[in-house]
């Protein structure tokens, strides 16, 4: 075999292997927010009961920073994790800007095929982090 074939071989490999690893990564990302997106809206009907006590519902049922995590977080672990992603967990900045919307953060390790193994005294995987909200309202 020749320097310029063995050459070629390799560039190809290296190419197939990052479009490989960014596909996966991504993929992780979008199961991710996918989970997010489930969990703020679980967390937007989270009742803050003592301020209902003191104010009522209003115009949706209030939130609390505590009742939106707590909410959050059981939504996933009730939730299985997915076959690309090593784990996840509520992250900062989960709660309520305004009493009204949840705001949910969950951070997760992706895995990425065959480099994970071979990076895994760096890491082995990528760290992904998203972010949604979610607002219920009630209709007059």
């Amino acid at each position: 075999m020749s320097i310029l074939l063995v050459g070629m071989v390799a560039i190809t490999l290296t190419v197939v292997l990052a479009v490989v690893g960014v596909t996966s990564v991504q993929l992780s990302r979008i199961q991710l927010l996918d989970a997010a997106d489930a969990a703020a809206l679980d967390a937007s009907d989270a009742l803050a009961q003592e301020q209902v006590y003191e104010g009522g519902l209003g115009s949706g049922p209030p939130l609390s920073d505590t009742t939106v995590v707590e909410a959050a977080s059981a939504h996933l672990q009730q939730r299985s994790v997915p076959p690309r992603v090593v784990g996840w967990a509520v992250g900062p900045g989960t709660g309520t800007p305004d009493g009204r919307t949840a705001v949910v953060t969950v951070t997760g390790q992706a895995d990425i095929p065959v480099l994970s193994p071979v990076l895994g005294a760096l890491g082995g995987g990528v760290s992904i982090t998203v972010t949604s909200t979610a607002r219920s309202d009630l209709d007059p």
